[in-house]
């Protein structure tokens, strides 16, 4: 499978809650909104990074850690996600795939805590460097 990775890179999975929870939607209904998804800021290339199992990430929000994991917690390792996806879905050069959110995730908190206008969110990864998004009222 690692035949067909070209690279890896940062990907802030953004979701609309009212989307997946209040209007019974689905997950994917709250994933596929216009900016939801940012990539970046580069892509490094497979021979780039010396073991993609074992990268530290991190997650901000106004400058308070809400995540912080390692990719050696991933329930599912690169090669056994691009398996398992390629047996039901044609995988073309430039396909995107995720491989999932660390603990952390605002809905999962006790109160559950809900991005606003005019929050930061910077998150990173070893090797991978850094994003940053300020959050803006939809318009």
């Amino acid at each position: 499978a690692y035949d067909y990775v070209a690279g890896y890179c940062l990907h802030n999975d953004y979701s609309e809650r009212e989307f997946q929870l209040e209007r019974g939607g689905n997950w994917s209904k709250g994933k596929g909104c216009d900016t939801f998804a940012p990539l970046g800021p580069f892509l490094a290339t497979k021979d780039e990074i010396k073991d993609v199992h074992d990268l530290n990430m991190w997650l901000d929000v106004n400058g308070k850690r809400f995540q912080v994991s390692n990719t050696n917690q991933l329930i599912f390792n690169v090669p056994q996600v691009v398996s398992y996806i390629s047996q039901f879905m044609t995988l073309l050069p430039g396909d995107v795939i995720s491989t999932g959110t660390p603990h952390g995730v605002g809905l999962g908190l006790k109160p559950p805590v809900f991005l606003q206008p005019g929050d930061c969110v910077t998150l990173g990864m070893d090797g991978l460097g850094e994003q940053k998004q300020n959050l803006v009222a939809y318009s």
